[in-house]
């Protein structure tokens, strides 16, 4: 029972990422997984980002304070 109900939470997670309803962070918080996880879980589907090019470039400059 235990993994019907994991099943369901990662399934409606991608669902939410899919409609862009939830980012990768929250679909990760809905499936009870990390977000490198989640990740993998998209790929696995075969569910492509939604990474607007202002949200890439943002990241992108973000690694570059880091460094």
């Amino acid at each position: 029972m235990r993994e019907l109900v994991d099943l369901g939470r990662v399934m409606l997670a991608i669902e939410n990422y899919k409609k862009t309803e939830a980012s990768i962070e929250k679909a990760a918080h809905v499936a009870g997984v990390s977000i490198l996880k989640m990740m993998d879980i998209l790929k696995e589907h075969h569910v492509t980002a939604n990474v607007e090019y202002e949200d890439y470039l943002k990241g992108l400059k973000s690694l570059q304070k880091l460094w």
